[in-house]
């Protein structure tokens, strides 16, 4: 009991307060710091985490099957926690010859992702899909 008022003392000698951060019930831990730029500083975190992210899925033209599953779960994941998701269909060599299994690939995605999220772009030209949420 002393340590709490020799603790809140130094806290009013510095001008700070002195904060209970985390109540265990083995010890709570308590900090002396400024309580106003610490509420500030949890608000700030709570948006941070709050705002929507866009992810980015790379992919070929000749991806497997069980690879395309799994981004697909992946991005089904995504969808269900709010962040958007970007597929990008990248050709090298000779894949620009065959830009239409790149384009099938696109529709496939749509297909896969319709009922999990919207889409809010399909460029065909760029090989480039976005999905929102909803």
């Amino acid at each position: 009991m002393t340590d709490t008022r020799e603790a809140l003392q130094l806290a009013e000698s510095v001008g700070l307060d002195l904060v209970v951060v985390s109540e265990s019930k083995d010890a709570p831990v308590a900090k002396i710091l400024d309580y106003g730029k610490h509420q500030y500083q949890q608000k700030k975190r709570q948006r941070q985490s709050a705002k929507p992210t866009m992810k980015e899925v790379k992919l070929r033209p000749n991806v497997g099957e069980s690879d395309y599953s799994l981004r697909i779960d992946r991005a089904v994941e995504w969808l269900g926690k709010g962040d958007s998701v970007k597929f990008q269909i990248r050709l090298r060599g000779r894949e620009h010859q065959h830009r239409d299994r790149a384009a099938e690939l696109l529709d496939r995605i749509v297909n896969d992702l319709g009922e999990a999220g919207k889409v809010q772009s399909l460029d065909k030209r760029a090989l480039i899909v976005q999905v929102t949420p909803g």
